[in-house]
C-alpha cells in the first residue's frame, strides 16, 4: 500500500471535507453517514472514503472507521424505515420534496421494492438516491422490519467494505479512482432508472392487453 501524503490535491468533494473530518474525526464519520441514510442529502459516502484515506496513511484506525460506518448504515437506514413505517406516504410525500423525493419518484421505487423485495435492498446501498431514501421505501411498502434489516445489514457491510478498501488502499491512485468510481456510479444509476421505466412499460402493456382481451 501506497499511503497518500495529506498535503496531496484530493480529487472532487474529498478536498472539501478534509476541514470537517480533521476536526471531528470519527464522529464525523458516523455522523454524516448517519444522516445520509435516512434521507438528507450529506456526503456520507464521501468522509467514509476520506476518512479510509486518512487511515491509509496512519492518521485514523481503519478498523474503527470501518465499524462506525457499518453502525451509522445500519442506524440511518432504520430510522428512514421507522420515518417510512410510521408516518406513512402523507408525511413522505408533504416533506419529501426537501430531500428530492416526489410523489411520482416514491410511486416508482415503492412498486419496485414490492416486486423485488430484499434483493434491492442490498443493491440500492450503491446507488446515489436510492441509498438515501431505502430505508424510508422499504418501510412504506410495508416490508417487514426483520427482513429489512437482514438485507440492509448484508448491504451496509458489502458497502462499507468496498469504499473503505478503496480509501485504504488508494494511495497515490486516489483521484483515479475516485474518477472511476463516480462515472460507473452514474452508469449504475442509469441503469437502474431504465429497468424501473422498463417495469413499468411491461406492466401498462399487460394491463392493457387483458382490458383489450376481456373487450373481445
Amino acid at each position: 500500500m501506497v499511503a497518500v501524503t495529506m498535503h496531496q490535491h484530493l480529487p472532487g468533494v474529498l478536498h472539501t471535507l478534509e476541514p470537517t473530518l480533521n476536526h471531528y474525526g470519527y464522529l464525523a464519520v458516523i455522523g454524516l453517514v448517519l444522516i445520509e441514510d435516512f434521507g438528507i442529502p450529506v456526503p456520507g459516502e464521501t468522509v467514509l472514503i476520506l476518512a479510509a484515506v486518512y487511515a491509509g496513511s496512519g492518521r485514523l484506525n481503519i478498523a474503527l472507521v470501518a465499524l462506525l460506518g457499518f453502525a451509522g448504515a445500519l442506524l440511518g437506514d432504520n430510522i428512514g424505515f421507522a420515518i417510512g413505517h410510521f408516518g406513512g406516504r402523507p408525511l413522505v410525500e408533504r416533506y419529501g420534496r426537501y430531500i428530492f423525493i416526489t410523489p411520482e419518484r416514491l410511486n416508482k421505487a415503492t412498486q419496485f421494492f414490492e416486486r423485488h423485495g430484499g434483493k434491492i435492498i442490498i443493491v440500492a446501498r450503491f446507488i446515489e438516491g436510492l441509498r438515501q431514501a431505502n430505508g424510508i421505501i422499504a418501510g412504506i411498502s410495508g416490508m417487514h422490519w426483520a427482513k429489512f434489516l437482514f438485507f440492509n445489514a448484508i448491504g451496509a457491510a458489502l458497502w462499507v467494505i468496498v469504499w473503505t478498501s478503496v480509501g485504504y488502499f488508494a494511495g497515490s491512485n486516489i483521484n483515479t479512482i475516485y474518477d472511476e468510481a463516480t462515472r460507473y456510479s452514474r452508469y449504475l444509476a442509469i441503469a437502474f432508472v431504465v429497468l424501473v421505466v422498463a417495469y413499468i412499460v411491461r406492466r401498462v402493456m399487460r394491463v392493457r392487453r387483458a382490458r383489450a382481451s376481456k373487450s373481445t
